[in-house]
């Protein structure tokens, strides 16, 4: 088949489940994978928290200058957070991220929502890094901006494929353009600091006292809430331990917190250097590629490191593509998701997960028309709403279980619980109407399909176990009806006759006339071929062939409702794959419509067809 061996080159050949242990990863390429998302923040949060502060810029003197403080605040916030989860890991080296540790101590419904936080954040993980990846690219390059949505897409498409690959083969792709970002951050930061811009600067106590607490602490709070964007992606380490080489919890807890001080320095350095250089927003016109310009000119570095951002964006996405099938497949074995998302892929990947979250994330893209500024207030509620029941499960945990240590340990999640609540708090608040309703909705909206989907579940398994199965077995073979629908006759039509004959002695074929001509050659080839066979002609007036069919077989059903009828459709197979879309498609939609006819069988009698 065709699509078979497309499938291999794109994605590889299947791999044994012995080989489990192969697609286990090291540190160093565990985080580029893991921090990605959180390293990829770099690009968007200081421009985040400046465009509410530039907004104000013409009605509150110095508004920009509270750029310094609200980062510093937030960096605090960043290891406060990463702390915690260092703790996460400690107790849940299985991984599981806050799902798991929420399930297990506040209570399965407060884990249900813990999940649907995160599969929110995963996928606008996608989206927003995408996009952002994208704007960047177009500030290097104005004249993309008519394809932005088409080349969101197209890299969403990508990544999915890379991903589908394994877990292994991409952090090895991943790992070049991770890395080769945080060399040119760190070029852009030193060389921005080595041009001395900080005699522009004018004191920060002097603008805290001006403008607090009049408007001051307002303004402050809504930048503040914007910029904690900085924080998405810091728990995707702890959902993710089970990816680690031996020993895991160890490197994990390694990555995590070389990961926060990348984040950290990053971030704050881009921010000392916006807030010394007075940039403000401009529309079409990334903060950080104004930042690059003004410091390396329009030169070649200047193209490379526009580059090295828009991977690092787009790359951002391999995070959610290595934790939204991993907390999708949880759900799904505790009978809360479809348990299509709980299987593993010829690759030892979740594949399920992975193409259910690029289909979502490309809706996204496509609703959002690709801007991040429209998607980033949808982002941080369902971070901190996770950061913050994650964190107050494991007060709990470290309160049952009570080990060496335990009382800082309470002390440390429960302060970054308090943290992200007050943070969680702010961030809905101040972007409730630009966007973070929608979340808010979408949570418990979330919540009771998860527990419609259980609900599902326990009902079939409790209706097909065993132990209520009493439906009587009869000991003699009970003789069925056998109806084949045909539009005329010839050799798909005749095997599948002879095959009907072979099974029963009640053989019931139909064919629905549609106009004159065509029934009055069907009759004549009827009668020639199979004199001693009723043909039972369905009229339809207004030339429907699926109708007349169905309230054909359901007329047959109700004569015997206690018995089987049998529907066998003649199907062609053709010598191509392409032409199959020309046939059989009448019969796939009363098939269709069968599905939930009770003791109605579906089959078909292929005929495959040698010429082209």
């Amino acid at each position: 088949m065709v699509i078979s061996k497309l499938r291999r080159i794109l994605i590889g050949s299947p791999l044994s489940s012995n080989n489990q242990h192969h697609n286990l990863i090291p540190k160093w390429k565990a985080l580029p994978v893991l921090a990605a998302d959180a390293l990829s923040s770099v690009a968007y949060a200081t421009e985040e928290i400046v465009i509410p502060l530039a907004l104000a810029a013409a009605t509150i003197p110095f508004a920009t200058h509270w750029l310094l403080p609200i980062a510093g605040a937030i960096v605090v916030l960043m290891f406060i957070v990463s702390l915690s989860y260092r703790e996460t890991i400690q107790a849940y080296p299985e991984g599981g991220g806050a799902y798991t540790v929420v399930k297990e101590n506040l209570g399965q419904n407060a884990g249900l929502v813990a999940g649907a936080a995160l599969l929110i954040d995963y996928t606008l993980t996608v989206a927003v890094s995408v996009s952002a990846g994208v704007e960047n690219l177009v500030s290097a390059f104005p004249s993309l901006a008519g394809v932005q949505i088409f080349f969101c897409i197209w890299v969403i498409l990508i990544l999915m494929t890379l991903s589908l690959r394994g877990v292994s083969e991409s952090a090895t792709v991943f790992a070049i353009p991770t890395y080769f970002f945080v060399i040119s951050i760190g070029i852009l930061i030193f060389k921005g600091f080595w041009q001395n811009p900080h005699e522009n600067i004018n004191p920060i106590v002097d603008v805290m006292q001006t403008n607090y607490p009049e408007i001051g602490l307002i303004l402050a709070l809504k930048a503040f809430a914007s910029g904690c964007a900085a924080l998405t992606g810091i728990e995707a380490v702890s959902d993710a331990v089970p990816i680690f080489k031996n020993p895991k919890a160890k490197n994990a807890k390694a990555t995590l917190m070389m990961m926060a001080f990348l984040l950290a320095s990053l971030f704050f350095g881009i921010s000392y250097l916006v807030y010394a250089h007075n940039l403000t927003h401009v529309e079409g016109v990334t903060l950080v590629s104004q930042l690059n310009k003004l410091i390396f000119g329009g030169g070649v570095f200047f193209y490379v490191f526009q580059i090295a951002v828009m991977l690092i964006l787009f790359l951002a996405a391999s995070t959610a593509y290595a934790d939204f099938p991993r907390v999708a497949s949880l759900l799904a074995k505790d009978r809360y998701a479809p348990r299509q998302l709980a299987s593993i892929g010829d690759r030892l990947v979740f594949s399920n997960g992975i193409i259910g979250l690029s289909v979502v994330a490309i809706g996204l893209i496509i609703f959002f028309q690709g801007r991040t500024h429209y998607l980033i207030p949808l982002y941080a509620v369902g971070v901190f709403l996770s950061f913050t029941l994650s964190q107050s499960g494991m007060v709990i945990h470290h309160w049952k279980n009570r080990k060496q240590g335990w009382k800082f340990s309470i002390a440390l999640n429960g302060f970054g619980a308090i943290c992200t609540a007050v943070v969680l708090c702010i961030v809905a608040t101040f972007k409730f109407m630009h966007g973070a309703w929608i979340v808010i909705l979408v949570i418990p909206t979330m919540v009771y399909i998860f527990h419609r989907i259980h609900v599902h579940y326990v009902m079939f398994a409790r209706e097909i176990s065993q132990s209520h199965y009493n439906a009587p077995i009869s000991e003699k073979v009970t003789e069925h009806t056998v109806i084949i629908p045909v539009s005329g006759l010839h050799l798909g039509v005749m095997n599948a006759i002879r095959y009907g004959m072979s099974i029963t002695h009640d053989l019931r074929i139909c064919y629905v006339k549609t106009d004159e001509e065509s029934y009055q050659r069907m009759l004549t080839a009827w009668n020639e071929k199979f004199p001693e066979l009723q043909l039972h002609v369905l009229e339809s007036p207004y030339r429907s062939i699926s109708s007349p069919i169905i309230n054909f077989i359901d007329k047959v059903s109700q004569e015997k409702p206690t018995e089987f009828v049998t529907v066998i459709f003649p199907e062609f197979v053709t010598a191509k794959w392409h032409h199959q879309l020309l046939h059989n498609q009448t019969a796939w939609l009363i098939r269709l419509s069968l599905l939930y006819k009770k003791n109605v069988i579906v089959t078909s009698v292929k005929y495959h067809l040698t010429t082209t």
